[in-house]
């Protein structure tokens, strides 16, 4: 407990400061049933990182998020009646019950026979020696091996002292087949502790202790399960006790609904139009609260994995609120409530950093194709990127790889027998851009990238082959009008092209951009980035644009001498997040380098990537939340641009009302300190295993050899030309004519990776 609380010690020292900000928010209008602003619920506390009902689930939800939150207990009695805090009936799976009890027993619950391990079976002391983990396993383990005892409703209520409480009682008839009453255990601990709220999805249980709560602040809840589920006590279906609110509101103040029952998906994950859910229950003066909220669920596709947009539809859609939400993640919804709901969509924003968007808004749409660029602009990013690859007929195009397997489906199409290995671009076979004339390439069908399907996390399947692709000329006539500060243009494979290829994409740029009338920069910024110095060292002597220097390894430090290298022909450098807050297996690992500071010293901008909306992209002290992770690295470090396949998030996190507060940030909106988790794994052998530092930027890293001039290929030579690398005694590539491979071993290759 000391251990946590001083980790935490930042987001204690902001309470008051929270305090604050919500009497600021009273003054806004809210469509709750009493014009307050919606309740924020911790299930189980913070139980999206800890395990359930655990007591730095319960410290955590209490340090990070509204000072109002509720404290949520799933209450089940044990043999002696004590009421613990525990998240199902069967102890089994949120606990180690297993390695202290052997025997398993089997009993009814709801008609269906569930096999496990009962709190019905033990006394309290009994379980003293079992210890709470975590339930869902595509959550961390990590914190398995630290000692969490079950606790007691009065436990969470007098060792945390939460400004409310919320009991559910999910199982009064299962308890009363044992012999054991709830009624009698609400009853009397509602004496001994504060109970804000007591739910249950027993109309039974809630109609018997209905008159005993009459008059006081306990707020009764009828909670809903699925609509063709059956409550036990009455033998109806949630959906047709749905259609009843007169009824429910004899024994209820309000409903608590799983978030389908307002905004409904098909099979496909899309929501559908709202139901009338909340405003039918608040004409019967019911309040409403929401359940099943989680950043690590698969949320539906419309709101491109960013949690808060969904917290917004519940509470601030323009029409309706709920009175409150039930989460696994409590930060979420109170930064939602707290610092964006009420603002002026068509707001600027109040904040740097600058949003540079990643082959366009590439987790809407497939990147690099007009859809793609649309979005990024409707969406507000400050600069649109074009990553430059050529066709074998000289024509420079926005493709975020070289490989068109990559982010097309040419691999089904008539030129999937083009596949050749080119080690010297990469070690797998691929169809690449010089390949295909631009005619050829425009007629393919664009493909969206799914860098997290193997967490089966799909990016907007409705657009998976939307859009058409476009040319640099293309790109650069629709980002000219816009409303756009720049655009950045990406060069990379450029020796190789000259000496393969005859192709001269440096040359392909210039021409492109000075016959859109980029040229003289008087319109938006021009920003040429590559890895390659020598590439922007030849558009230093040619031209006047930006110049920025891309580091896509993981580095750790810097040599003094590799950035006086880069200040010689760049202005900018583009640097991973990794290279500033460094990772163990998903935990930041407490260290935040100095090269951030290093770079800015000597008057280098750093833009910063990749910033993506999935939960798996992020280390687990963000939380699952793209905007914790946002917020902190800007609060962390000085960063001057965010580079990311979701602008729509970055430039929305903008405009937040909770932004320059100084001392008066809640503590929702606060960094999260480095290492913080990490610290709180009291178990050693549930630590991650060590990893080696990252490498630091020297300056043969930096320096590359010049560009070779461009070989005009011979009319035999053909597109397929194929050059491999074998290392010399120098350690230097050594280049040779390459092969095609078989169909067949294309398809093998398919298979394999």
């Amino acid at each position: 407990m000391r251990i946590l609380r001083s980790l935490f010690l930042l987001f204690v020292l902001y309470q008051a400061a929270v305090v604050s900000a919500q009497k600021s928010k009273a003054t806004k209008v809210w469509q709750t049933l009493s014009g307050n602003e919606p309740l924020v619920v911790a299930r189980g506390g913070f139980s999206g990182i800890f395990p359930d009902s655990s007591s730095d689930a319960y410290n955590l939800a209490l340090t990070t998020s509204f000072s109002t939150v509720v404290l949520w207990c799933d209450v089940q009695l044990t043999k002696d009646e004590v009421g613990i805090c525990y998240p199902g009936l069967n102890l089994d799976n949120s606990s180690d019950i297993s390695t202290d009890f052997k025997h398993r027993k089997a009993y009814l619950v709801n008609g269906i026979s569930v096999e496990g391990w009962f709190s019905v079976d033990y006394t309290f002391k009994e379980l003293s020696n079992v210890y709470l983990t975590q339930g869902i396993y595509s959550r961390t383990g990590r914190f398995d091996g630290n000692v969490y005892p079950i606790l007691t409703a009065e436990n969470v209520s007098t060792q945390f002292n939460p400004s409310g409480l919320w009991l559910n009682i999910q199982h009064d008839v299962f308890f009363t087949q044992h012999n054991l009453s709830m009624r009698s255990y609400v009853l009397s601990v509602s004496k001994s502790i504060i109970v804000d709220y007591v739910s249950s999805p027993e109309v039974k249980f809630l109609s018997s202790i209905a008159s005993q709560f009459k008059g006081t602040n306990t707020k009764l809840v009828f909670r809903f399960l699925g609509t063709n589920d059956v409550d036990p006590s009455t033998n109806q279906t949630y959906g047709s006790l749905l259609s009843n609110l007169t009824f429910i509101k004899t024994f209820a103040s309000g409903i608590l609904v799983p978030k389908t029952y307002i905004w409904p998906v098909n099979a496909g994950l899309y929501l559908q139009p709202p139901s009338s859910v909340v405003s039918d229950a608040h004409k019967e003066g019911l309040e409403v609260y929401a359940s099943d909220f989680a950043n690590d669920a698969v949320l539906s596709y419309n709101y491109s994995y960013d949690p808060i947009a969904e917290y917004l539809s519940f509470v601030d859609n323009g029409n309706f609120s709920v009175d409150g939400v039930l989460s696994d993640f409590p930060i979420t919804p109170s930064e939602a409530i707290g610092c964006f709901s009420h603002l002026n969509k068509t707001a600027t924003g109040q904040a740097s950093p600058v949003v540079i968007s990643y082959n366009g808004a590439s987790g809407v749409y497939p990147g690099c194709t007009d859809v793609a660029y649309q979005q990024a602009v409707q969406d507000g990013a400050d600069v649109i990127d074009c990553s430059v690859q050529m066709t074998s007929d000289g024509i420079p195009i926005c493709l975020g790889s070289i490989n068109l397997i990559n982010s097309t489906t040419i691999s089904q199409s008539q030129y999937g027998t083009l596949a050749t290995v080119i080690p010297m671009l990469q070690e797998t076979p691929g169809i690449f851009t010089f390949n295909l004339t631009w005619k050829e390439i425009q007629n393919l069908t664009p493909a969206i990238s799914n860098p997290y399907s193997s967490f089966s996390l799909y990016r907007y399947p409705a657009h998976k082959n939307s859009g058409k692709l476009v040319s640099l000329d293309n790109f650069l006539a629709f980002a000219k009008p816009k409303p756009l500060s720049g655009v950045l243009i990406s060069v990379e494979n450029a020796a190789y092209l000259a000496e393969y290829q005859g192709l001269s994409v440096i040359d392909a740029v210039i021409d492109s951009l000075n016959k859109s009338g980029y040229n003289n920069q008087t319109l938006q910024k021009v920003m040429i980035q590559s890895t390659d110095s020598s590439v922007l060292s030849v558009f230093k002597e040619k031209t006047s644009y930006e110049l920025v220097y891309q580091v896509d390894e993981t580095i750790s430090d810097a040599l003094n001498s590799s950035i006086k290298d880069i200040k010689g022909f760049a202005h900018s450098v583009s640097i991973t997040k990794q290279s500033i807050m460094p990772q163990n297996q998903f935990f930041l690992t407490g260290v935040v380098t100095d090269v951030v500071d290093k770079l800015h010293a000597n008057n280098l901008s750093v833009y910063v990537s990749l910033f993506s909306n999935e939960f798996a992209s992020q280390a687990w002290d963000f939380f699952g939340d793209p905007t914790v992770e946002i917020n902190s690295f800007l609060n962390t470090v000085s960063i001057d641009a965010i580079i990311t396949d979701f602008p729509g998030t970055a430039v929305s996190y903008r405009k937040n009302s909770c932004l320059n507060m100084g001392s008066k940030t809640p503590s929702y909106m606060t960094a999260v300190p480095p290492g913080g988790l990490i610290s709180l794994i009291s178990n050693p052998s549930y630590l991650p295993p060590a990893e080696a530092p990252s490498a630091v930027l020297n300056d043969t890293d930096v320096i590359e050899p010049p560009l070779p001039p461009v070989v005009k290929k011979s009319p035999t030579s053909g597109p397929a030309a194929a050059p491999t690398t074998t290392p010399t005694a120098s350690g230097q590539p050594r280049r040779a004519t390459g092969f095609f491979i078989s169909s067949l071993l294309v398809l093998l290759s398919f298979l394999l990776f």
